[in-house]
């Protein structure tokens, strides 16, 4: 076998790579090749991924321990990575969340903030320490996780769905202005996905309450995974701009068919 000289490896940053959609994505760049760093709160989770990761495919994996929702923390580890990791050529902006399932009125602060910190601020937070050095580079490829939810409303969905519209918009507003820099900026926009923990968040752990997906068959965290990197893997002059995608029993937010798995 001959081996290939020169070759360039990529690194990919994945937020919120504990579980579910991230976890599958920095799975499939690891798998495709690419060095990745994997952010989350979680250390012993990220420990787990890393040590797989690196057995299983021969990739260097960096373990970054923070919350998103913690400038500072963000700040800190951004700014601390060694000259070696600094040349990201993927972000994939994934660490999100949703709290709670109320109708406006009986709401509740803590889980308001909780999304607004995690989905809005958290995203800006690292976008922030991210897109300079990819500017520096002239290059760079920026994927936000958005959701159905930031492109049509459900009932009791209010500020979840808001944070996602404002990703929507962070998104378009990012590609207007990066791409004079050689930057893609897109997003990914799924429905309803099982294999994650955003229904067991969303009911504060309630396991009964989380069981929402019995009576269809929704998407998995594999899926989504497979549409990122589809996304990031483009010619250098295609840019993806958003991708929605559902299950086939899905054709909205407030439209499901709920006739049993298919």
């Amino acid at each position: 076998m001959k081996v290939k000289k020169n070759v360039v490896v990529k690194t990919a940053l994945v937020t919120g790579a504990t579980s579910g959609i991230g976890k599958a994505t920095a799975t499939l760049f690891a798998k495709h090749g690419y060095n990745v760093i994997i952010t989350g709160r979680r250390k012993e989770k990220l420990k787990e991924l890393s040590t797989y990761l690196t057995k299983k495919y021969g990739v260097e994996i960096l373990e970054l321990c923070f919350d998103i929702r913690n400038n500072d923390e963000v700040t800190k580890a951004i700014r601390g990575l060694k000259k070696s990791w600094l040349n990201i050529d993927v972000l994939v902006n994934n660490a999100g969340l949703a709290r709670g399932l109320h109708p406006i009125h009986e709401g509740r602060l803590d889980d308001w903030e909780t999304m607004i910190d995690t989905n809005i601020k958290g995203l800006l937070y690292i976008t922030r320490l991210v897109s300079p050095m990819m500017v520096a580079a002239g290059k760079g490829h920026i994927i936000n996780v958005c959701s159905t939810a930031g492109h049509e409303t459900y009932p009791n969905g209010n500020v979840y769905s808001a944070t996602k519209f404002a990703v929507d918009a962070l998104t378009r507003s990012m590609r207007v202005d990066l791409y004079k820099h050689g930057i893609k900026v897109g997003q990914v926009s799924p429905g309803h996905v099982e294999e994650t923990e955003f229904a067991l968040v969303r009911f504060d752990k309630d396991v009964q309450k989380s069981k929402i997906y019995e009576d269809f068959t929704p998407l998995k965290a594999k899926d989504v995974a497979e549409v990122i990197y589809y996304m990031a893997s483009r010619p250098k002059h295609v840019n993806i701009q958003d991708i929605l995608l559902m299950s086939s029993q899905q054709a909205g937010s407030n439209f499901i068919d709920r006739s049993g798995r298919k």
